[in-house]
Formats: C-alpha cells, sequence, structure tokens
C-alpha cells in the first residue's frame, strides 16, 4: 500500500513540524511506502488530498489540527466526485483540539496514532455538507457546524498562543462572554418537518461528539449512524453561560433548561433578524451568515482507527 503523508508544520502550535522526524523514522522502521509532504498556506492539504486521490494513493494520513483535516476531507471528497473513491483515511493528532479524531475514535496523540496507522483497523462513518456564508456550493466536514457563541469562542481561542486544548478554548469562553453577546433569533429546521424559532446563543450540528479540545457537545453521537446530532442552546446571561460551561465539559448539558438536544438528516438554520458566525470543524464558513443548510451523507468516508 502507499500512503500519503500531509503535514501542517504549524499545527500545535509548530509541533507539526517538530513531529516530522518521529513519524518518518517510524514509517520507515515498520517498511511504509510513503510520501510526506508539508502543507504551504490555505487549501494547500485540500490540493494534496485530491492529488493524492487521484494519483492512486491507498491512505492519506493528515498530521495537523482539526483545520487541516477539514481541508484534506474536503479534497478527498472532490476527487471521489471525480470517480476516485478507493482511499481510506486517518489523523495524526498534533493539532490544538483534535476534536476529529476524538470523536471518531482515531487516537488523539501522535504514538497511539502511527501505532493505529500501523494496525490498519477500519470502518466507514458519515460526512456532513454545508452550504452557505462564505460556501454557496458547499463545504464537507466531519466533526461538526458551529453556530453562534462556539464560532465566536474559537476566533478567541485561536489568538491564544501560549498554551492549546481545552485551556485554550475556556479563555476563549470567558473572553466571549463579554465581547459576543448579541445572538440572532433564529428559525431551525429538521427534517422538513420539526421546526424551533429561538433567540439561540449557540447551535451545534455534530458528527463527532466534542468540539473546543473537550467540550462535549453531543457525547451520545455515533459517527456511522446517519444521523446529526444537535445540541441547541437558547440564550442566557452572562453569569448563567459561564455556570454551564462544566456541563458542556462533562457532557451533561442535557439536563439543562436551556439545552434541547436533537437528530436529524437534514438542517436548515435561518437567522430572522442578526446575522451570525459559523464555523465548519473549527474553520469559519462565515462571521455574517444568514442562512445554512446541511446534509448528512451517510458511510461516505472509510478511516483507520484505534
Amino acid at each position: 500500500m502507499k500512503y500519503f503523508v500531509i503535514v501542517n508544520p504549524t499545527s500545535g502550535r509548530g509541533l507539526g513540524e517538530k513531529s516530522i522526524p518521529q513519524i518518518e523514522t517510524f514509517l520507515k522502521e515498520n517498511n511504509f511506502d510513503f510520501t510526506l509532504i508539508r502543507t504551504e498556506g490555505v487549501w494547500h492539504a485540500a490540493e494534496l488530498a485530491e492529488n493524492a486521490a487521484r494519483d492512486g494513493f491507498d491512505v492519506i494520513v493528515c498530521a495537523s489540527g482539526d483545520g487541516t483535516v477539514n481541508e484534506a476531507i474536503n479534497g478527498i471528497m472532490r476527487a471521489k466526485k471525480a470517480g476516485h473513491n478507493s482511499v481510506a483515511f486517518t489523523v495524526l493528532g498534533i493539532g490544538t483540539g483534535n476534536d476529529f479524531a476524538g470523536g471518531t475514535g482515531i487516537p488523539t496523540n501522535l504514538t497511539d496514532g502511527l501505532k493505529a496507522l500501523k494496525e490498519d483497523k477500519r470502518k466507514k462513518i458519515d460526512l456532513g455538507l454545508v452550504k452557505g456564508g462564505d460556501y454557496p456550493d458547499g463545504r464537507y466536514f466531519g466533526n461538526g457546524i458551529g453556530v453562534g457563541f462556539d464560532a465566536a469562542v474559537g476566533n478567541e481561542a485561536i489568538k491564544v498562543r501560549w498554551t492549546r486544548g481545552l485551556l485554550a478554548y475556556l479563555i476563549g469562553v470567558v473572553k466571549t462572554v463579554f465581547l459576543y453577546y448579541n445572538p440572532a433569533q433564529v428559525e431551525i429546521v429538521l427534517d422538513d418537518n420539526e421546526t424551533i424559532k429561538q433567540t439561540s446563543l449557540m447551535i451545534s450540528v455534530m458528527n463527532g461528539k466534542r468540539m473546543g479540545g473537550g467540550f462535549q457537545m453531543a457525547p451520545n453521537s455515533k459517527a456511522d449512524d446517519g444521523l446529526f446530532d444537535l445540541c441547541i442552546a437558547e440564550t442566557a446571561s452572562k453569569g448563567r453561560i459561564l455556570a454551564m460551561i462544566p456541563h458542556f465539559i462533562s457532557g451533561t448539558q442535557a439536563t439543562l433548561p436551556e439545552i434541547q438536544m436533537k437528530q436529524a438528516r437534514k438542517v436548515l438554520i435561518k437567522s430572522l433578524d442578526l446575522t451570525f458566525p459559523a464555523h465548519a470543524d473549527g474553520e469559519f464558513i462565515c462571521l455574517n451568515g444568514s442562512e445554512l443548510t446541511l446534509e448528512l451523507l451517510p458511510q461516505e468516508l472509510e478511516i483507520i482507527h484505534a
């Protein structure tokens, strides 16, 4: 088998570049036939993944954080639409959140990820497709979509340069509570037959389980069950938002009166007044969006997992 390894050298505050010697040594010692390429900019991973799939590589390995993983998935899906649909995918977790890996059974650290790559255990998972915002033609995602508060939190977490993972996102939460507190009134339509209208602090549409390196947005979600899991939060006071955070870390937010947990295959999110920010797998799809449509694509991607 031929392996194509995409490394984002800036992932994990530079951990990507530092991890390359360990990755190369492991692959050589275990007689992998591999090509390793560093990303050089935005959407380069998508281009690399698409070309690798078209060129007949058997497995694409993404050593990076969730943003580069999302790009690689989009590249794989572009190749698949063109008829190149035999490539498998996995992640070596060296990013800030590693949420895609954490929600799909892929190890979230480099050493265990390399071991899983060698063991070659596989399964097929669902993907999502979102249209709207800056991507009217659509962008694929593997982990989830965040609308409102958590999108703004991600924007603040990126600015925290001295730490990674959950702590960076917790700092983002505190900053966002005081900077972003103007949620939109939205209409959420699930599978064309259920409508929710409310002023929503946050809407998470999940294929995986978590966001932000440890916020359990959908603790019961399964990435291969053919359904999105939604966590819909009604607006709340600043103090109440801070009090809710431990529930999201432990995955017990369904017990809170502001929270609705839903499942659906299709989701429409439409603003009735203000615009909203939104992200896909941590990558912004709009800062001032007004309407998004989401569709679940079952059993779309074969992954190597633990």
